[in-house]
């Protein structure tokens, strides 16, 4: 792979003052990228393991998506959603074939999609369940950061935020099967949680958990809502989570991964729940002609034959590797699935000291907890690139 920057931009004297602050952001500015490398405008190297969290699913800049986007872009942008383009409708029989769902609705973030999920499984009550509309999430989640799906989500630090939430989103603990149970009543319709928990640290739900899920929502009559933003596509070693344990959700939202680096996002239901009405649910952008060709050229990398095979591979060999440095510097171990992995630091609350000693040494790890460090490496990372990471990363680990 060529890693060689290909031309020092010049963007002279950087002034961020231009931008509303969101988020704390080092002093740098990318601007070129290649698989797994990013280049900064002084030509600086770093070696990219968080990949726009867990978004760029074929590294920077890949050639075959890059190459539908100029074609696409020659031919058309957007007919506007109150027509149909042919990409839509070809992205949409392709998602629909490849996750068992038989309805799609394109969007343009992981977000979206989850507001889409929550009216419609909302709707469903309203039709099917008496006028239930509760949710049933889970401590810790993060579902986006409409009002909505801020309120699903169980972020603690987002408790006093942009009152009043919007109300119906009881939460109970991960892998708890028996606070599920509790927590149903008859205002409720649906559960609704992520397969593994990415942004409060990498926490599984259980294969049993899952299945107990499914089970439990049958049994109840009310909806199984997966939002798999991050976990889908690939990024766990099948195409979709809920494929490691057998079961089919309700509904499903992907992202991130899904377009590659482009913002697209969808929401994906059984034909049996699907109860939007013209009017309902809709988006300037979503299903555009472009974003709807690069989500299918997404798809089809990821399902070529051997892909998911090396995905694997990759994530046995990260795995080791994390669990070797573990050993090495006593710490606790790796979790999660596929190539969404944590280091978990035990005693040490220095992740954020880590990413930050990382990134002077030409290398972009995340710390989502003060104790823990996540990878979302590309999905084609070469091993030599996990070599390179884990060594660099074992320096780090042993600054005290």
């Amino acid at each position: 792979m060529n890693t060689q920057i290909l031309e020092k931009p010049d963007t002279g004297t950087a002034d961020f003052s231009a931008l509303m602050e969101i988020t704390n952001r080092p002093p740098i500015v990318f601007t070129q990228g290649r698989g797994a490398w990013l280049w900064d405008s002084d030509g600086k190297r770093y070696l990219d393991f968080v990949q726009g969290w867990a978004v760029n699913c074929l590294g920077h800049c890949p050639p075959a998506i890059a190459s539908v986007m100029v074609e696409q872009s020659t031919q058309l942008l957007n007919c506007s959603p109150a027509f149909y383009n042919a990409p839509m409708v070809q992205y949409a029989e392709a998602l629909t074939a490849a996750s068992g769902l038989e309805r799609v609705f394109l969007a343009n973030s992981g977000g979206e999609a989850n507001e889409g999920a929550i009216k419609l499984a909302r709707k469903w009550g309203a039709l099917h369940r008496g006028g239930a509309y509760e949710i049933i999430t889970i401590d810790h989640g993060f579902h986006g950061r409409t009002l909505a799906t801020m309120s699903a989500s169980g972020k603690a630090q987002w408790d006093a935020l942009f009152e009043p939430k919007v109300a119906g989103f009881p939460h109970v603990p991960l892998n708890d099967l028996k606070a599920v149970e509790a927590a149903i009543t008859e205002e409720t319709v649906a559960v609704m949680l992520e397969p593994i928990q990415g942004e409060s640290g990498v926490w599984p739900a259980t294969d049993d958990y899952l299945i107990g899920l499914r089970k439990l929502t049958e049994q109840h009559g009310i909806l199984l809502i997966l939002d798999e933003i991050q976990t889908g596509m690939g990024r766990t070693g099948k195409m979709f989570c809920f494929e490691h344990t057998g079961i089919r959700p309700d509904i499903m939202t992907l992202g991130k991964g899904i377009g590659a680096g482009a913002p697209l996002a969808a929401l994906l239901a059984r034909v049996e729940v699907c109860c939007f009405e013209p009017g309902d649910q809709g988006g300037t952008y979503n299903g555009n002609a472009l974003m709807a060709a690069i989500g299918l050229a997404v798809l089809k990398k990821l399902s070529a034959p051997g892909f998911l095979d090396q995905v694997n591979i990759a994530s046995r060999h990260l795995w080791q590797g994390l669990e070797d440095l573990s050993a090495k510097h006593n710490l606790a171990g790796a979790r999660g699935k596929g190539l969404l992995l944590a280091l978990n630091l035990g005693d040490r609350t220095d992740g954020g000291a880590i990413v930050e000693n990382g990134i002077a040494q030409g290398l972009l790890l995340n710390a989502p907890a003060p104790n823990a460090l996540r990878f979302m490496p590309a999905l084609n990372v070469h091993q030599t690139e996990i070599a390179e990471m884990l060594a660099i990363l074992d320096g780090l680990l042993a600054v005290h």
